[in-house]
């Protein structure tokens, strides 16, 4: 689904992505917070019509793609039904799936491509299409002026690139990453009350990064782990920040436990790399401050609209840590967010 792009890249394309991507984000990171209005007004909205137990992840799922497709792609199409859109984020959804599972596979990815699979893909490309070759037609018209500053984008990687497909993969890329990271974030939060869940549910759970040169990690290896590791030339790492943000090497006895205060005093002011929600070094998150301005407007107009939001007395508050996730390529709560909005 991804095709080429920053996610797929690296050496100098990766290089070159990022500073194009990077600009971008720097332009939406100091708008006002008038950006996510509407969206949170339809989220607030949809979620004032709602009666008893209300799951708050699919609103939250449905929020973030909105955003993330207004910052990628401006106001709605006319030339688009509504139809059109759902089957986009049908698409979406299942092609998000499949790509989850084929990362898991590694080297043996080919392997798994269903035909549904290919369909899907198909479809997000061509929604995403759609918004670059009406920003690259209105160009034609109007000049270098656009019509948006989501047109504005479209045009700047399109100067850069000079390949509308390029351009398109760098918008799917951007879109993966946008919507379900910050949906998980959200739906943790009213599970757990808190941001302090960066860390214990991090929302890029697994990661790998592939060695350019053979190298040597310092300990690992051995009985007990404490010898080094031969990383040879194009060999794959992975590493987990979900079970890294929990060793109580770091966090203490009582890691797995939801405890903010632990950040008010001097007991984590040197944990360095041990925290990493955003993950770190020259690929670290670029969307970290809007996403975390997307999730923090989101929850707080919810509270706001909803003061008495509560867990339902029958839905069993299991320890953190221990209740049923769900892995793709971020963590989610299994069984939802459920709640009672009054």
């Amino acid at each position: 689904m991804l095709g080429e792009g920053i996610f797929t890249q690296d050496g100098r394309p990766w290089k070159h992505s990022r500073e194009l991507l990077r600009r971008q984000f720097v332009r939406i990171n100091f708008k006002d917070l008038s950006t996510f209005d509407r969206h949170v007004d339809d989220l607030v909205a949809g979620l004032s019509s709602s009666d008893g137990v209300v799951d708050l992840q699919p609103a939250f799922f449905r929020f973030t793609l909105a955003t993330t497709n207004a910052l990628l792609f401006g106001e709605r199409d006319s030339a688009l039904k509504d139809e059109d859109h759902d089957e986009f984020a049908r698409s979406f959804d299942y092609a998000s799936m499949i790509s989850a599972i084929r990362l898991r596979l590694a080297d043996l990815e080919w392997a798994y491509k269903p035909k549904a699979f290919r369909r899907a893909c198909e479809t997000v490309k061509k929604y995403a299409g759609h918004f670059v070759h009406e920003a690259l037609k209105q160009r034609d018209v109007a000049g270098d002026q656009p019509k948006s500053e989501s047109q504005a984008l479209i045009l700047d990687l399109y100067q850069e690139l000079q390949d509308a497909d390029l351009v398109r993969d760098q918008l799917v890329h951007v879109l993966i990453a946008g919507r379900d990271t910050t949906a998980c974030l959200m739906s943790w939060t009213f599970i757990d009350e808190a941001l302090i869940v960066l860390r214990l549910y991090p929302q890029l759970p697994v990661n790998v990064r592939f060695a350019r040169k053979t190298t040597l990690l310092p300990v690992g290896g051995g009985p007990d782990g404490e010898s080094p590791v031969l990383i040879r030339r194009g060999a794959g790492v992975a590493y987990s920040v979900y079970h890294m943000h929990r060793r109580k090497s770091l966090y203490g006895e009582d890691a797995d436990e939801f405890r903010p205060e632990r950040w008010e005093g001097p007991e984590l002011e040197h944990i360095g790399w041990g925290f990493m929600p955003f993950h770190g070094g020259p690929r670290i998150c670029l969307g970290r401050e809007f996403a975390l301005m997307e999730a923090s407007c989101g929850i707080i107009r919810i509270l706001q609209n909803f003061p008495n939001l509560r867990l339902p007395l029958d839905v069993p508050k299991e320890p953190t840590g221990q209740e049923r996730q769900s892995l793709t390529i971020v963590i989610s709560s299994a069984e939802g967010c459920k709640v009672l909005l009054s």
